[in-house]
């Protein structure tokens, strides 16, 4: 039976680099019979967390902000596999990204111990840099996250050496990008 994955990509070009990471990641994942809901987060209008602790009163529309996390939250809950995709800004996700995610938080408010859903997740990233040491800071807060969260992470598509708009074009990692969805 396939998995409902949501893929969140935070990156800011609709035909950059994570934008086509995130085609060949849903055709691989397509293929093996999953569903893919895919926000691209730039397009939305995605308000920064209000920090309030008011959230959580309504299952259908937890936040108490009503902008375009409302059309998230349902695929959200539904999700089997979360994915995070972001070209890498300041060696971090991108501010779309994590605007969107720190909302996802009212989801927990629904919980009277302010418990998270558990999930499985991905990254998928595209950065300037390809060092093992660039890509420390961004693995690091991506595993202190899951760990926090109690989520199980499915691994990584990280192609770096990607500047330009398009520059993971005919490049192996669009090709691993694809069979990494098709692997879940």
């Amino acid at each position: 039976m396939g998995k409902h994955i949501l893929l969140l990509n935070g990156s800011p070009r609709s035909k950059g680099n994570t934008a086509m990471l995130c085609d060949a990641f849903t055709a691989g994942a397509q293929s093996a019979g999953h569903t893919v809901t895919r926000f691209d987060l730039q397009k939305m209008e995605i308000h920064g967390c209000l920090g309030c602790m008011k959230g959580g009163k309504d299952k259908a529309s937890p936040c108490v902000q009503k902008d375009d996390m409302n059309k998230i939250y349902p695929a959200y809950v539904q999700a089997d596999i979360v994915v995070l995709a972001s070209p890498m800004y300041y060696w971090s996700v991108s501010g779309q990204l994590k605007t969107a995610f720190d909302r996802l938080f009212a989801v927990a408010e629904t919980d009277p111990h302010y418990a998270n859903p558990r999930k499985d997740c991905a990254l998928i990233m595209a950065a300037e840099g390809d060092s093992a040491e660039n890509w420390k800071p961004v693995l690091d807060y991506y595993q202190a996250l899951v760990g926090f969260l109690g989520w199980h992470d499915l691994g990584q598509v990280l192609a770096g050496g990607v500047l330009q708009a398009q520059a993971v074009a005919g490049r192996p990692v669009l090709d691993k990008a694809r069979s990494f969805g098709a692997s879940l």
